[in-house]
């Protein structure tokens, strides 16, 4: 059988979890890794939404706070951020949770990462998702307020249809693709993010070293 010319990586994720980051970064090393043995091999990037709590006010809820509900304690947030850090830190990433005062809803820049893949490709939308994965984790913006969102569009380069660039993008949806696409039958059922889904036939869950995805990635084109 002869090796595919072209890798197809469908990562299910959603922009307020901070392992689909460190997955994103462990994606990227993976990658140029796999280039520089298969300077042949065309790879392109998928990001599927996958909203972990969408009913999550619009306004979003004060971080801190969501977070001591959710895991019971100030304590075990503490030991739930040193954990995250660690692993970041393994990435090359330096995570500034102490900046972050809004848990957001991600639903509209969910989809708009949807609507720049379908309007500019996916490497405008692999552009958008880091921006929006910056902002969030690094400089503690609030991802779910639209004028930080029309901010990542510009900056991505990324162009609203014609006069849509000035409105609020929480009342006016009518231009954005719809969150997902109808799930094929042969699809895997996804528990968790980050997952990868290789050309369809390897799939690897959760925030797993570059080596573990490049292993994936060889598997595939073998």
């Amino acid at each position: 059988m002869q090796a595919p010319s072209e890798l197809s990586i469908a990562v299910s994720f959603d922009l307020i979890c901070p392992w689909c980051l460190i997955g994103k970064r462990h994606l990227d090393t993976a990658i140029a890794q796999l280039r520089a043995e298969r300077p042949d091999l065309s790879v392109n990037v998928e990001w599927k939404a996958f909203p972990l709590i969408p009913d999550t006010p619009l306004e979003g809820v004060p971080y801190r706070e969501f977070y001591i509900a959710r895991l019971g304690s100030p304590q075990a947030v503490a030991a739930r951020q040193a954990q995250v850090r660690a692993a970041a830190q393994d990435a090359g990433l330096t995570l500034a949770l102490e900046r972050i005062e809004t848990f957001p809803n991600t639903l509209l820049a969910l989809r708009l990462v949807r609507y720049a893949r379908q309007a500019q490709g996916p490497l405008a939308a692999s552009s958008l998702v880091e921006d929006l994965f910056a902002r969030y984790f690094m400089r503690g913006e609030n991802i779910g307020e639209p004028k930080v969102l029309r901010q990542a569009l510009q900056e991505c380069g990324i162009a609203a249809p014609d006069g849509e660039a000035e409105v609020s993008l929480h009342h006016d949806l009518d231009w954005l693709p719809a969150l997902r696409d109808p799930q094929e039958p042969h699809e895997p059922r996804i528990t968790g993010v980050p997952y990868f889904a290789i050309n369809g036939l390897q799939g690897v869950s959760g925030a797993v070293p570059a080596s573990v995805l490049l292993q994936g990635m060889r598997r595939v084109c073998e």
